[in-house]
């Protein structure tokens, strides 16, 4: 698994984004009159020379696209934990059965109960 310094973002942007990413470098669209348009990139790059790795990181994560993929992501992971959640819930009892409980309920709840049946198996 990648820690937070090892995203699989932190490879080199592609060339749409490094358009987009870096505009405010000098890199923006549309190619300078003395610049053909094939060399835009070197001079995109020849900027980012300056700039940190936290810098470069910063500015790929400042993207729309960055953000609508990492909101995606979350959004799947929080999904995956409230069923999670839900099928925890299912095989705890409570009465009413259909009480609703908060995921701390839920989780300390699970505790006692798998403790009391740790206690049902031992006598």
């Amino acid at each position: 698994m990648l820690n937070s310094d090892q995203t699989e973002l932190d490879l080199p942007p592609t060339h749409s984004e490094s358009e987009s990413v870096f505009s405010d470098c000098g890199g923006g669209r549309g190619g300078s009159a003395q610049e053909p348009r094939g060399g835009r990139g070197k001079a995109v790059k020849k900027d980012l020379q300056h700039l940190s790795r936290e810098e470069r990181r910063r500015r790929r994560r400042a993207t729309a696209k960055y953000r609508t993929a990492h909101a995606t992501r979350e959004r799947i992971r929080v999904e995956a934990f409230n069923m999670a959640f839900a099928e925890l819930r299912k095989l705890l009892p409570t009465l009413p059965p259909d009480k609703k409980l908060s995921k701390i309920e839920i989780l300390r709840l699970a505790i006692c109960y798998i403790s009391y049946l740790n206690h049902v198996l031992d006598v």
